[in-house]
């Protein structure tokens, strides 16, 4: 997203969707802290503690961002901290939520992991800190610490990655009540995916062509101990991989006839473009390449989340979101986001 259309009202309101909401907000001033509560099947980003800049890429004028976690470096979204203007701090911590049950039968030094589901926003007059359950990033796991109030069930963690370069220190529920607690305001975000979300990819294609999806999108992780300008060749290889891919899909668009599909098949990690297409077209009229694409952004390195939950264990999630938010102070404000489509919640 350009940078600018954050001070652009009515721009901005029709580039926003569930997904790409809270990296704008903090840009713009709005949050300068994020919690992200999330369950146990949503794994894109490692549990802790994360800082990091928000800005405006001088190079592209677009939102970028200063972390080198996968989540980001997937999707081409780190630069360094001297190409960006206007930068702004955000604190992300990433925390796991378990089913009540299991929280209980794991007995009283439990401890969790990593993904991603409900939020929760703070904010005050100058900065706004956000507590997230189900849109945002970012996390760690190693020396895991525990933390139980009133038998919420959490695992916060710290660590420091080599593999990143940032540094993650541990974050508990009572640190988080504490912010809470001194913040004028915060926002309570509740994505019910944190309850039960399908991947609607994995019904739109056979298990052959999602398995083809992932091995073209896939994204090659980065090594340990990178300097800064490996960062920035793998982030430029990232984006030339997806470019490449989305002007394959578009021209597909206009004429997938056997030249086209071979012209692009030709290129380096793009063969399977051939039998793919085969099977697309075999299975329907006129395959909708543009959705294709849309399907293979979610590929890199983790699926997008899928875990249909049975009654009980969505009794069990809202239990333990209960166990957690009874803690907290009365929101200022509440969103709540579902999906019109599939089963969520």
């Amino acid at each position: 997203m350009p940078a600018d259309t954050v001070f652009d009202k009515e721009t901005l309101f029709g580039e926003l969707s569930i997904e790409n909401w809270i990296m704008p907000a903090v840009y713009a001033g709005h949050f300068s802290h994020v919690v992200w509560l999330h369950p146990t099947w949503a794994q894109q980003i490692r549990e802790g503690r994360h800082h990091f800049l928000v800005g405006k890429d001088t190079s592209t004028t677009t939102i970028r961002v200063t972390s080198t976690d996968h989540y980001f470096l997937s999707d081409g979204l780190y630069v360094t901290e001297d190409l960006l203007e206007n930068p702004k701090p955000l604190q992300l911590d990433v925390i796991m939520v378990k089913p009540y049950k299991l929280c209980h039968s794991q007995g009283e030094n439990d401890v969790v992991s990593s993904a991603k589901k409900p939020k929760l926003a703070l904010e005050d007059s100058e900065n706004t800190a956000s507590t997230n359950g189900d849109s945002c990033s970012e996390g760690l796991e190693k020396d895991t610490v525990t933390q139980r109030r009133d038998h919420t069930c959490l695992q916060p963690s710290c660590s420091c990655s080599s593999e990143s370069q940032e540094c993650h220190t541990a974050v508990s529920t009572g640190e988080i009540l504490e912010i809470l607690e001194k913040r004028d305001a915060f926002i309570l975000d509740i994505d019910l995916d944190f309850f039960s979300v399908k991947n609607p990819f994995k019904e739109m294609f056979t298990q052959e062509e999602y398995k083809i999806l992932q091995e073209l999108y896939q994204f090659k992780k980065p090594g340990s101990n990178l300097t800064e300008e490996d960062l920035v060749d793998c982030v430029d290889n990232r984006i030339h991989q997806l470019e490449d891919l989305e002007a394959a899909f578009a021209d597909l668009c206009d004429g997938d006839d056997e030249e086209t599909v071979q012209k692009w098949a030709s290129n380096p990690g793009m063969e399977l473009l051939v039998p793919l297409v085969q099977s697309l077209k075999k299975r329907m009229e006129a395959p909708d390449y543009e959705m294709v694409h849309q399907a293979g952004l979610t590929c890199d390195y983790s699926e997008l989340p899928h875990h249909i939950s049975t009654e009980q264990e969505i009794e069990h999630l809202i239990q333990s979101l209960h166990n957690v938010l009874k803690n907290f102070p009365k929101p200022t404000l509440v969103t709540i986001a579902r999906r019109k489509t599939g089963r969520s919640g």
